[in-house]
């Protein structure tokens, strides 16, 4: 009797279905897709190429996406993506934020621009009645020179 128990025990177990789960492949596809979008995610956030000057300063709160206003090293200006004339800044700006006037709206200047360039800049937006402005600065320490 104890051989028929025996042989009836390794038939359940052969016609037993396998019951554990490989994760390896399912790891695979989740290490590749982040390697995916550590490659992509800097790409989605690359606008218009500025080289922006340093500062000490820290980063500006808040919890609405705010526009960006560009000014290349060549004097073109640019709203998110677009480029547009200095002339139709204002009326680019009220067709984009509309009524919203509390809109924040952060101008990205290249650091070899002339000053007069940002500040016609800053002139247009405060002119088109946005009052919340803020001058776009790379992290880090200011440059040696300007501390002594």
């Amino acid at each position: 009797m104890a051989l028929k128990l025996n042989s009836s025990s390794r038939r359940r177990r052969r016609a037993d279905p396998f019951c554990e789960i490989n994760v390896t492949p399912m790891v695979d596809v989740m290490l590749v897709l982040l390697v995916i979008f550590m490659v992509a995610a800097p790409m989605m956030t690359t606008g218009v190429t500025v080289d922006l000057p340093q500062s000490k300063s820290s980063a500006i709160p808040g919890q609405d996406e705010p526009l960006s206003v560009s000014v290349t090293a060549d004097g073109r200006i640019f709203i998110q993506k677009t480029q547009v004339p200095l002339k139709g800044l204002q009326n680019k700006l009220k067709a984009i934020a509309g009524q919203k006037k509390d809109t924040r709206i952060f101008v990205r200047g290249d650091k070899n621009i002339d000053y007069g360039r940002v500040m016609q800049v800053v002139g247009e937006i405060n002119a088109a009645g946005f009052n919340k402005v803020a001058l776009i600065t790379e992290a880090g320490a200011a440059a040696e020179g300007r501390d002594k």
